[in-house]
């Protein structure tokens, strides 16, 4: 057996809150995307940031997803697909419309 396959059968993935002094971490660490995109609600937002304000485990958890969100925006943005591929996928679109149809 290999070093890594030993390291993943030690391995096992958290099971409830991150932090046992607040335990609703679990809970904001799901919600941190929605955070991070802007679609959790006002209300959600300002308790996602306060609990933020007050864990620093989950606030480091934010922190990495934040820097991960703008490593992703940073490589993909700005990118499109050639015109070549964009018609073939509209024919091959059009094409199973016809089919189904």
């Amino acid at each position: 057996m290999s070093e890594t396959e030993r390291e993943d059968e030690r391995w096992t993935p958290p099971i409830g809150p991150i932090d046992p002094e607040h335990p609703e971490c679990a809970a904001v660490i799901a919600e941190v995307w929605t955070l991070l995109d802007g679609e959790c609600t006002p209300e959600t937002r300002d308790k996602l940031k306060q609990h933020l304000e007050e864990c620093p485990t989950c606030l480091r958890h934010y922190g990495i997803e934040e820097r991960v969100k703008r490593l992703i925006a940073a490589k993909c943005s700005g990118e499109k697909a050639p015109d070549s591929l964009r018609e073939r996928l509209r024919i091959q679109i059009s094409r199973t419309t016809i089919i189904r149809g």
